[in-house]
């Protein structure tokens, strides 16, 4: 692996001897969109994009710590007040506090990381960076006694406390509870989760990148949000969880058309992924393709959190005969995330750089991923 090599080349150039090597992956998330704050079931899956990094405890108080990506270094403390500038270092620096206040052991060490991640794409880079340091420091300094889960929590605690991004579980869970070939439905009301197989001998993912993101005046995420609460309020729930669309319709007359819309994508989404788990457990993937499909049409017409470069590739999906095709992630540019047979993919992914570049100006980025491993160390 051409970019391990690179790190620990790095690692002997800067501190002068060799450490131990972890990694965790970005992630994708195959279905249940918007559904994590309605208490509902999200799908996702490690992939084969990883940050690594090579960390030695060094008998110090201080953390050194250097990101190749961005060619720049970052020295800093334990102490709540020992924050670093750099933007990305709060990252790492984040995961030493959370464990800290979790009364784990963190200890001064020198590190360099890098990753093929891709930024900006909604595959989860800064998830991967904390998983891979949270799981680094449990393993060096913890004896491993802090379970999976509470990493991923320490990952998600960071985001809110020392990134100002308040994320839910799903990204750290998946970067780091993934395994090889199997994605993971988890209830984001009870946190329990299962594995399901994904191992499509005949077909592989695809994201297509739009590289456009739609910056929005208002706050669509949280506008949707509100709909949602105030549906569930009226139905007596706590969150759209055990809401039916016979109950959606009683109350009809009492909820704006934007809540119905809202509510009924929501309610639709959670019947999707139960319905995924079921036809992977059959490896029926055609109708794994075709209820990507409907959450695409549900994200577009009642969510509305599409925009017309995303639906034109979804469009364009369906006219290449893909199996299934959606927006993946929050919405308003980012990516679509493509079920593909492999015999097509070659002529899909030249359909999509030429008709977008022809109707956009510029080229979509192509990204084929394989569900594969979270966080680990690397021997």
């Amino acid at each position: 692996m051409k970019l391990r090599e690179t790190i620990s080349d790095k690692f002997l150039s800067l501190f002068g001897k060799s450490g131990f090597v972890y990694a965790s992956a970005g992630r994708i998330n195959l279905i249940g969109e918007h559904t994590d704050y309605n208490g509902g079931f999200v799908f996702p899956g490690a992939i084969d994009k990883v940050i690594i990094a090579e960390i030695l405890p060094n008998g110090t108080d201080t953390i050194n710590v250097f990101s190749i990506d961005i060619n720049e270094e970052a020295h800093f403390g334990f102490n709540e007040d020992d924050a670093p500038s750099q933007s990305w270092a709060r990252y790492i620096f984040g995961v030493c506090r959370e464990i800290l206040k979790r009364g784990g052991v963190v200890k001064g060490f020198d590190a360099v990381f890098a990753g093929n991640v891709p930024l900006g794409a909604g595959l989860s880079s800064s998830a991967a960076l904390e998983s891979c340091f949270a799981y680094a420091l449990n393993d060096l300094f913890n004896d491993n006694s802090i379970n999976k889960f509470e990493l991923a929590r320490i990952g998600q605690s960071t985001e809110h406390n020392y990134c100002g991004v308040n994320c839910g579980i799903m990204d750290q869970f998946a970067s780091v509870m993934g395994q090889k070939g199997k994605l993971m439905r988890l209830d984001c009301r009870s946190m329990e989760f299962e594995y399901f197989p994904f191992e499509p001998e005949e077909y592989e993912l695809i994201l297509v990148d739009s590289r456009v993101k739609h910056e929005l005046a208002d706050s669509p995420y949280n506008k949707r949000r509100q709909s949602c609460e105030r549906v569930a309020k009226r139905l007596g729930l706590e969150t759209l969880r055990d809401a039916t669309m016979e109950m959606l319709s009683n109350i009809l007359p009492d909820i704006t058309a934007e809540d119905y819309f809202r509510a009924k994508f929501v309610i639709e989404e959670k019947e999707r992924v139960l319905a995924v788990c079921d036809a992977l457990n059959r490896g029926d993937y055609q109708t794994v393709g075709m209820k990507m499909y409907e959450t695409h049409a549900g994200l577009s017409k009642d969510y509305a959190v599409s925009c017309e470069e995303l639906d034109f590739l979804n469009d364009l999906a369906k006219e290449c005969g893909v199996t299934g095709s959606r927006i993946m992630g929050g919405g308003f540019g980012g990516c679509t995330i493509n079920l593909v047979r492999k015999d097509m993919s070659e002529k899909f992914v030249e359909c999509a750089k030429s008709r977008f570049y022809e109707k956009y100006g510029h080229e979509p980025q192509i990204y084929p991923v394989v569900i594969s491993d979270g966080a680990r160390k690397l021997e």
